[in-house]
């Protein structure tokens, strides 16, 4: 669960006490419940003695996965959910595949071999909204293969939309859920900067940017239905706060490893190389950024490179979930996000709110 060096890391997450959800620090092997000072993570993430705040101990780093340790929540609470898509060439390519297909996984083969073979290098050598994305844009228009996909892939301006609600993220070992009439999806493993209210990103954790291939390849304007749905969206388990030893250059280095072990015995494999990101996430922070303020901070999904094109069932049909599958996100630097898939009505309700929230700090006497 935890980053390979998490004895040198300082980690901010939530977990679920007794008396309701407590913003912790994982510092030296050791579980602060901070809520005392810092009643949400928002608050935690605003101040700079992170290295020196302590609260009582709710145990030691040992405990967790265990049935004795804490129930992990999402490492955020008032923050704003967003997300970037498109980031990849091959994410672009899948896309414009889901496009063209129009939802129908049985078209998809035919139409990857022949967009990979001109289009894909072509998305791979240009920087988005450059002089060359110009040219490439136009040579494909003239031939037809233009889409509003490849737009936000090459173009200057980054894809960006809200994923989830405030507080609506599930945590490490959470089901995660996937629309019960959506027939062709997939998970997307990515890292997740958290930002606070200046606009200065204060550390990295993992998400599941859920997917549903099938929805958004039928029309683009389906994406709010395609992505926030209940338990859609996963975070965790801790947010990994940028210091001397671990720097936006960790993640732009990163390598995001994703395995799927399926309830028949099925498993697959894939890997999310960031250091093959288009535009970098500064820059994508700076267009969430561009014309919105978030006073209470975001949550910024970097996009994924993965898309799983390995048959599950039959040939030429690709990757779908099934309920069961268990999906296992992982960076040596940030550790591991595992959850359990099923479908979104079949999931525990979302039921906790900010008023919930902030009824609950009240009553605790934290505010």
């Amino acid at each position: 669960m935890l980053p390979a060096d998490h004895a040198q890391a300082l980690l901010v997450g939530r977990v679920l006490t007794d008396t309701g959800p407590s913003p912790v620090i994982i510092r030296n092997g050791v579980l602060h419940d901070v809520s005392a000072v810092a009643p949400t993570v928002a608050d935690l993430l605003e101040r700079d003695d992170l290295t020196t705040i302590t609260g009582p101990v709710l145990c030691g780093v040992e405990a967790f996965g265990t049935p004795e340790g804490p129930t992990l929540l999402a490492p955020i609470d008032l923050q704003c959910v967003k997300a970037c898509g498109v980031t990849f060439a091959l994410s672009a390519i899948e896309r414009v595949i889901e496009e063209r297909a129009r939802g129908d996984a049985d078209k998809a083969a035919t139409i990857r071999g022949d967009l990979e073979a001109r289009v894909g290098s072509g998305i791979r050598s240009v920087v988005p909204g450059s002089a060359e994305a110009a040219s490439l844009k136009a040579a494909l228009i003239d031939a037809g293969m233009w889409s509003q996909y490849l737009e936000v892939a090459i173009g200057p301006d980054a894809e960006v939309f809200t994923k989830a609600p405030v507080l609506s993220a599930i945590g490490w070992g959470g089901d995660i859920g996937i629309r019960s009439d959506s027939d062709w999806n997939n998970p997307e493993p990515e890292i997740v900067l958290v930002v606070d209210r200046n606009g200065t990103p204060r550390g990295a954790t993992l998400g599941n940017d859920v997917n549903l291939r099938d929805f958004e390849g039928r029309s683009a304007l389906l994406l709010g239905k395609a992505k926030d749905n209940n338990a859609s969206t996963s975070i965790g388990p801790f947010i990994r706060i940028f210091d001397a030893g671990f720097t936006m250059d960790a993640v732009r280095s990163a390598v995001v490893d994703l395995q799927i072990d399926g309830p028949e015995g099925y498993r697959l494999s894939g890997t999310n190389k960031m250091s093959e990101i288009s535009r970098d996430p500064t820059d994508l922070v700076r267009q969430a950024l561009s014309e919105h303020q978030y006073p209470d901070g975001f949550a910024l999904f970097l996009g994924t490179l993965f898309a799983p094109v390995q048959d599950r069932d039959h040939p030429g049909r690709g990757f779908t979930h099934k309920e069961g599958d268990v999906v296992r996100i992982s960076t040596p630097k940030l550790g591991s996000l595992v959850n359990r898939v099923t479908t979104s009505k079949a999931a525990a309700p979302w039921t906790f709110g900010i008023r919930d929230l902030m009824r609950n700090l009240a009553g605790r006497g934290l505010l």
